[in-house]
């Protein structure tokens, strides 16, 4: 019986190998094949990567775990399928890639197939920042987009995100019907994918999304901010260089170690700003020329770091602490509209809001839903993403929040202020409201799903030593949420303590998100208060750690 399997893996690999149209990737399954590894056969061959919220994301390399040319075509298919099942026949689709390893062949796959399709295609000139993509979108009148990125992941992650004509990511139902469209391509040769027909785009596009950035800043605001900057071995430097340029900022000094695109991201073990280690270079170089701020993107340009000076060097801010100075300076630039976050970033947003008195939403985790807010003007998540011009992109934008930051820097140092001032008073105002994360990176996906688990079946009565008020399993959605993966708790005490846990949508890890919120008098309660909230929050990490047993 067992033989007969490892026959069916090899003639599954065969029929995969017969078809696949990377000389690369076919060379490495047919070692694989001649080599009889069939434990990694398995493991490619044992499912196909899903299509989901996310598109596509996995691991480069051969067979239908993977992400290469032949799961590309029949995702491209797929989606070409689901447009023109909409209605969409002769609709235009606008490709963007980064500069990842075969990014730009998967873009091209994605041209031929639409255009093989009846579709028309478009492509941008080369890799770009994703927020470029979802711009041109909207700007071109497409009906959809591709964005060929993995965004902060590992370097040998590659990943295919799907945008619709509004310019914001897919969403249920529009994943599963694509998903299902998917899985009724036959084999590649049903695929018609000419050697041309689509559109090379110029720079006319990113251009246009230049001249947008205009909308972010104040006509005359001042512009005066120094700052460090590494596009993190990514395809955000000529962008945001020539942003800072319009706008009459100094140029940004490079962190020159990863100011090029490498797909390789050799100095840093995760190209994820938040990742111990990434920054070291920038705070090096932030030692060395002494900026106001140091910014950083993520590889493909669509998250933004911020990093400020301390006594005892650089500390990078957390996303909470940037989504609410955004919010505070968008406040004072007379912003209306509504502020929007997910449900794991920081409370405090729902705080600013209120007291200027302009609407506010939490959605589900993920730009997909923040997008989606109607009257958005201003949405962020805790994981770096900001949305600070909804009505140019309506996605996370690591350029704009850039600017953005850049401004209010500027603007607080005319004042003799800066960035950890603004902080410091929002505190006073709001309450501190410290955040962290604790986040598990595994192997075996099993983990996870075990981990999530035993909180369902035995959910802690207490964390920290504050008793669990409410326990909230969201697989049942909520009045105002649609059902997702996830636990949120609440905590009794003098503070207002929140725990929400879900595995990450992107990545193999388990992610929990906490907050509480420490009442500020004045100034001097600050330094007490901070402690105070670390300490809570790192009493419930580890009695969240044994109950969920990671």
């Amino acid at each position: 019986m067992q033989q007969q399997g490892q026959d069916d893996l090899i003639t599954r690999a065969r029929a995969w190998l017969a078809e696949d149209p990377d000389p690369e990737t076919a060379a490495e399954l047919a070692e694989l094949i001649d080599a009889g590894d069939t434990a990694e056969l398995a493991d490619r061959f044992s499912g196909t990567l899903q299509f989901g919220t996310a598109g596509l994301r996995g691991e480069i390399g051969a067979g239908p775990m993977r992400m290469n040319r032949s799961v590309v075509i029949r995702a491209a298919a797929g989606l070409a399928a689901y447009l023109k099942a909409q209605g969409h026949a002769g609709g235009l689709v606008v490709i963007g890639y980064d500069a990842r390893y075969k990014s730009a062949d998967f873009a091209r796959d994605t041209a031929a197939v639409m255009t093989g399709a009846g579709l028309r295609a478009a492509v941008l000139p080369r890799p770009l920042p994703t927020p470029v993509l979802a711009y041109a979108i909207r700007h071109l009148g497409a009906v959809a987009g591709v964005e060929v990125t993995a965004s902060h992941n590992p370097p040998r992650d590659n990943g295919y995100k799907v945008y619709l004509g509004d310019g914001s990511q897919i969403v249920s139902p529009a994943d599963t019907e694509i998903a299902a469209e998917i899985g009724r391509v036959d084999t590649l040769a049903s695929v018609p994918r000419p050697e041309s027909g689509w559109e090379n785009l110029g720079d006319e596009v990113l251009e246009a999304y230049l001249a947008r950035t205009d909308a972010v800043l104040t006509p005359g605001s001042p512009r005066g901010v120094r700052t460090v900057y590494t596009a993190m071995h990514g395809v955000g430097k000529d962008v945001v260089l020539a942003a800072f340029a319009r706008h009459g900022f100094p140029a940004p000094v490079l962190v020159a170690e990863q100011a090029e695109p490498d797909p390789a991201f050799p100095t840093v073990a995760f190209p994820n700003p938040e990742e111990p280690g990434a920054m070291d270079l920038s705070f090096a170089k932030a030692a060395e020329v002494s900026p106001d701020i140091v910014i950083a993107n993520d590889p493909d340009a669509d998250r933004c770091a911020v990093a400020v000076p301390t006594l005892d060097g650089w500390r990078m801010l957390r996303g909470d602490e940037v989504g609410a100075l955004l919010a505070a300076h968008l406040v004072h630039k007379g912003a209306t509209g509504v502020f929007a976050e997910s449900i794991v970033s920081s409370s405090l947003l729902g705080r600013i809001a209120e007291a200027a008195g302009v609407g506010y939403e939490e959605t589900l985790t993920g730009f997909k839903w923040i997008a989606r807010v109607e009257g958005l003007r201003y949405g962020y998540e805790e994981a770096l993403g900001y949305c600070v011009d909804p009505e140019g992109v309506r996605d996370k934008d690591g350029v704009t929040a850039a600017l953005l930051v850049a401004e209010l820097a500027s603007e607080l140092k005319e004042q003799g202020r800066t960035l950890t001032d603004l902080l410091d008073d929002l505190a006073i105002e709001h309450g501190l409201h410290h955040t962290d994360q604790l986040s598990v990176r595994v192997s075996d996906l099993s983990v996870i799903t075990d981990a999530m688990a035993a909180l369902r079946a035995h959910p802690p009565v207490s964390l920290a030593g504050l008793r669990v008020s409410s326990a909230e399993d969201l697989t049942q959605g909520t009045a105002t949420l649609p059902p997702t993966d996830g636990l949120r708790y609440h905590l009794e005490g003098d503070y207002k303590a929140r725990v929400i846990v879900r595995p990450s949508g992107t990545e193999p890890k388990l992610k929990c998100y906490l907050e509480v919120v420490v009442p500020v008098a004045d100034a001097p309660d600050l330094v007490p208060a901070r402690a105070r909230g670390q300490e809570i929050l790192d009493a419930i990490k580890k009695d969240l750690s044994a109950a969920a047993g990671i």
